[in-house]
Parts: C-alpha cells; sequence; structure tokens
C-alpha cells in the first residue's frame, strides 16, 4: 500500500510540475514591464501607431531587431518572447546568444556545403555549429528614426563551408503598418471590436565584394524569424498549395530535428497544425510550390491571433537548403518554416520555451552591386472569439473551431 502510495504521490507530483512548467512558459507580461527590462541593458526604439494603440519595441544592438510589441498600448500584452535571463547575465554564450524578439535578422543557408553556420570542413553537429556574429551579437548602426519607423546598417563578411567568402551590405527598415494598408495586404476589414498592431521589415542585402555571388560555389538568403510565447493552447497554422505529390512535392519538410510525431502535427489537403507548445523541439518547413503568403497562429488560452506575411515572388526561384547534411539539393530549401522549442536532449532544458514562425527570401545570386529585399510582416490581433474567427477565416481560410479542435 505504500508503495502504491508513493508512487500515486509521484505521479501527482509529476503532473502538478508540468502543470507549472506550462503555466509559466504561456505566462503574459505587459509590455511596458518589457520594455524597462530591456531598457537596463539596450537601447530601446519604441514605435508607435497613430491610428491605433500598437507599439513596437525595437533594439539596435540586437541588429535592430524588433523585440516586442503591444496592440493595447503600454499597458497590453507583450507579444514577444524575451530571454530575459540571458539579456540580465550579460554573459556571451557558444554557439547562439538566444535574447528573443518577434523579427530578427539572419541569413541563410544554416548547414549543408554552402552553410554558413559551420566552419569549412567540419562536421555538421551541434559541436560544431556557431552563428555568425553579426546576425547574433553585433549592434547594427541606426542611421535614422521616427515615430513610426527606424532604419539600420551593416556591413558585413560571412564565409561558407565550403570556404567562399561574401561581403555584404545589410540594410533594414522596421516600421508600423498603418490600418488602411493593413487591410489591404489581408483582404479583410478590420472588426470595431479588434485591437492589433500591425508591423514590418524591410530587409535588404547588397553583394559589395569584388566577385559575383555563384550558386555552385554557395549564396546567400534573407532569413526573418520571429519568436513567440508559447502557451498549451498555442497551435500554429499554415495554408498551403493543394495539390499531387507528385507534381507539387511533399505537403510538408518536417525531417529537420527528426519525423514529427503525429499528436503534433496534422496535415490536411490544404492547410497544416503545428502545435506550439514550447514543450517539443521539432521544426517543419513548406517549399517554394506549396507555400502561400501567409501563416500564423491562435493561443486559445490568451485569444491572440497572429499572422505572418511576406513578399513571395510571383515566379518560382531557388531557395537555399538549411539540413545538417551535405545536401543532394542545396536550392532545394523552405521558404515559411516553424519551430516548436522544446528540450535538446534527455535532461537538457530548452532554449527558451518559444515557438516560431520564419519566412526567407529566394537565394541570392548577385552579381557585384546588386541587391535583394525581403519583406516580413506581422499581425496581431485580439478581441471577441467573433471577429477573431471572421479574421482567421478571411486570412487563413480555417475557423478558429477547427484550429481548437486539432489536436483534442
Amino acid at each position: 500500500m505504500f508503495k502504491v502510495s508513493l508512487v500515486l504521490a509521484t505521479i501527482t507530483l509529476t503532473m502538478s510540475l508540468l502543470t507549472i512548467l506550462q503555466d509559466s512558459a504561456s505566462a503574459q507580461t505587459k509590455f511596458k514591464d518589457d520594455v524597462e527590462f530591456l531598457k537596463k541593458y539596450v537601447t530601446v526604439i519604441v514605435l508607435k501607431d497613430k491610428d491605433s494603440s500598437g507599439l513596437v519595441a525595437v533594439v539596435p544592438e540586437y541588429q535592430g531587431r524588433i523585440m516586442t510589441s503591444s496592440a493595447e498600448g503600454s499597458e497590453g500584452i507583450s507579444f514577444g518572447w524575451i530571454n530575459k535571463e540571458l539579456i540580465s547575465s550579460k554573459q556571451i554564450q557558444p554557439h547562439i546568444n538566444v535574447y528573443g524578439g518577434e523579427d530578427r535578422f539572419w541569413m541563410g543557408p544554416e548547414g549543408g556545403q554552402f552553410g554558413i553556420f559551420f566552419p569549412p570542413g567540419v562536421p555538421f553537429d551541434f559541436d560544431h555549429w556557431q552563428t555568425p556574429s553579426v546576425i547574433d551579437t553585433e549592434p547594427y548602426e541606426t542611421v535614422s528614426q521616427s515615430e513610426t519607423e527606424a532604419s539600420f546598417r551593416k556591413i558585413a563578411k560571412v564565409k561558407n563551408w565550403s570556404g567562399t567568402e561574401f561581403d555584404v551590405l545589410i540594410e533594414r527598415t522596421v516600421s508600423i503598418i498603418p490600418k488602411e494598408q493593413t487591410a489591404g495586404l489581408l483582404g479583410a476589414k478590420l472588426p470595431s471590436d479588434i485591437k492589433y498592431v500591425a508591423f514590418q521589415s524591410v530587409n535588404k542585402i547588397t553583394n559589395i565584394g569584388k566577385e559575383d555571388w555563384q550558386k555552385e560555389k554557395g549564396t546567400l538568403s534573407i532569413w526573418i524569424l520571429g519568436m513567440f510565447n508559447p502557451s498549451p493552447e498555442t497551435t500554429i497554422v499554415i495554408p498551403f498549395l493543394p495539390g499531387p505529390e507528385n507534381v507539387l512535392g511533399p505537403k510538408v519538410n518536417d525531417a529537420y530535428f527528426g519525423k514529427v510525431p503525429p499528436d503534433r502535427l496534422k496535415v490536411l489537403d490544404n492547410v497544416l497544425f503545428f502545435k506550439g507548445d514550447g514543450n517539443y523541439r521539432s521544426k517543419i518547413g513548406i517549399s517554394p510550390k506549396r507555400a502561400l503568403s501567409v501563416a500564423g497562429s491562435y493561443d486559445a488560452k490568451n485569444k491572440i491571433l497572429t499572422v505572418v506575411q511576406y513578399n513571395k515572388p510571383t515566379e518560382l526561384k531557388p531557395y537555399v537548403n538549411s539540413m545538417w547534411e551535405m545536401q543532394k539539393d542545396p536550392y532545394g530549401g523552405d521558404v515559411i518554416n516553424s519551430y516548436n522549442d522544446g528540450p535538446v536532449g534527455p535532461g537538457k532544458k530548452p532554449l527558451g520555451p518559444f515557438y516560431e514562425l520564419e519566412t526567407s527570401s529566394p537565394a541570392a545570386e548577385l552579381k557585384k552591386n546588386e541587391s535583394i529585399e525581403h519583406i516580413h510582416r506581422t499581425f496581431h490581433f485580439v478581441g471577441s472569439e467573433e471577429s477573431l474567427n471572421y479574421l482567421a477565416k478571411e486570412i487563413l481560410g480555417v475557423e478558429l473551431e477547427e484550429i481548437k479542435k486539432a489536436f483534442n
């Protein structure tokens, strides 16, 4: 009887700890509190929406990164995930400094023979993986700023696994998206009871070196990643182009960190659902033949609808491949990615936890002084479920009930 009681007590304690961890992962802070915290360690530029209560916090020291935002002024929920433990430690970490932020500038590819996250010739494993400092720890110069916009620049040199060097000018402008433009971009009217914040980053890289960037030696791409607060009831929603796999290829690539279990990834004919709870490390991608111009998520616990949009090319383009392997097709990469954080191994902590929505530009096969531009937009909506349901249907093509029932 004692052993049975001990086992039951252990199970109860384990479930209680899991509940605490999940509640902690989904805990929401106020925008003003996150801004006050950041100001203790870095410069913070706060952009304001003239048409709404939207606010956006940007940090030049973190590559002009949009750290967080609010749809309801300074007292509103802070949407971006922020790694307060790392920032307050003032320590530089090996491999990567996961500061957080809901729109950060990166460049690809990550792995493979043309990857820029591995020094030349090393194995493709975590011990040798290193985020280039220019997209990790180096500050960017603030070129200009106003109440609704801020611009940044950086001159950098990066080298890929094959030894090819790139001299690149990085230019980045982050700005509030006005209300009339928001409705037009999304193709949906904004209900009167909806509170929202809408912003974008316009990202540009220019080949300022002496040689053209050629596919045979490797190219770069613009890669924008948004890190958001997870919750036990957050579901990532990615619509895609339906059609046979022998014409369009697989509906989803879920082989990044091992195949995603079916209780965490549900793939239908034209949309997929992916858990964003921060409890299981996994990643998925959508190819150029399948990708549409939007992705999103719905946090049913906090009633937050998030939409990400990008400037999808009208023609089919090659995309860099970030898989950690010698690649048969280094330009068969994905356009849209989503990452759900979790422990990186048995007995280890997650990086966050957080979840990510990511978009990439095509491979930048640039001649000298040529440029490529990638626009990444983020929209957060809070309000009645009726209004959020209307927006989900119009923008993502699914109803909230379908999203909420995906894993129930």
